[in-house]
Parts: C-alpha cells; structure tokens; sequence
C-alpha cells in the first residue's frame, strides 16, 4: 500500500466519525496482520487523548501500528530496545510536526471538560485540525517503517512473528 493509500484511508475511517486512534491503527491493519474489526475496536478507547485530552489518539494509533510491527514479548532484549526506538523517533518526530504529542495542547483547549469540548465543536477543531493530526501520524509511522525496513522504502515491514 502506497503512503496515498494509508492517508487516504486512515482520512477515510476519520471521516466517519470514527476516532483519530482508531483511523491511523486500521489504516495499517493489514500490515500489522490484524483485520479491520479488530483494529477498530483495539483503538476505540483511545481516541481525543484517552477521552482526557492526554497523548493525542492519532500519535497513540501509530505507536500502535509500530507496537505491532517492533514490538517485543520478552523473548529477546533486542526486541525491547527496538520498540524503545521506535517510540520515542515517533513521539519526538509527531511532536516536530504537530507542535506536541499532547491532544490538549494542540488543540488549544482540555477536552476532558464539557466547556472545552464545547470550544472544540465550535471552534471546528475536532473537523478542521484533528484530520491533520490523523495525517501527520500516518506520515510519521510510514518514515519509520521505511527506516526500519533498511531505507528501501519497501511496503512489508520486518516481521517475525513466527
């Protein structure tokens, strides 16, 4: 799948009403060798910062994909160091192109109060801004699965599930 597609997709899943954790985990759901319902339900309790304005849902998704994809289960050390890397080039790199990884202070106001989820519906933040949070993390998960896959831009990712 092309970058187009995994954006496309994961705009797609956002657009209907679905939240930012669940559209960029489901974008990848085929990579990550999950299917769609699964990744759907896996994010939904993720979305708007854990519903308390914390890690933005989009970021939370993508730490999802690559949790999946270089995450470690105890059998090898590598493993842990590699899932380490991985999510902090992810939390550092969506917070270069965000300006935080925090869903409150990107969006200006704490969504954990019915006042700021109140200014975010008004102010079209969840319509307008969250969809580029949403297409920010795709971006970000895709450079580092390019980079973990030797830089030969390759749409399979390494994985040894076996």
């Amino acid at each position: 799948m092309t970058s187009l597609d995994h954006k496309e997709k994961a705009l797609g899943y956002f657009g209907r009403r679905l939240h930012c954790s669940q559209a960029v985990l489901a974008a990848f759901a085929e990579e990550c060798g999950i299917t769609e319902t699964q990744a759907l339900r896996l994010g939904s309790c993720f979305g708007s910062g854990m519903r308390k304005g914390e890690v933005c849902g989009a970021c939370t998704g993508g730490l999802m994909v690559l949790g999946l994809l270089y995450g470690f289960d105890g059998t090898d050390p590598s493993d842990k160091l590699r899932a380490d890397r991985v999510n902090d080039m992810m939390m550092r790199r969506f917070a270069e192109k965000c300006g935080s990884y925090v869903c409150n202070v990107i969006l200006g106001c704490d969504i954990s109060t019915q006042e700021g989820v109140a200014h975010a519906l008004e102010n079209r933040l969840f319509t307008e801004l969250c969809p580029r949070m949403v297409a920010a993390a795709v971006e970000t998960v895709e450079e580092i699965i390019a980079e973990e896959s030797g830089g030969q831009g390759s749409d399979e990712p390494a994985r040894d599930r076996s």
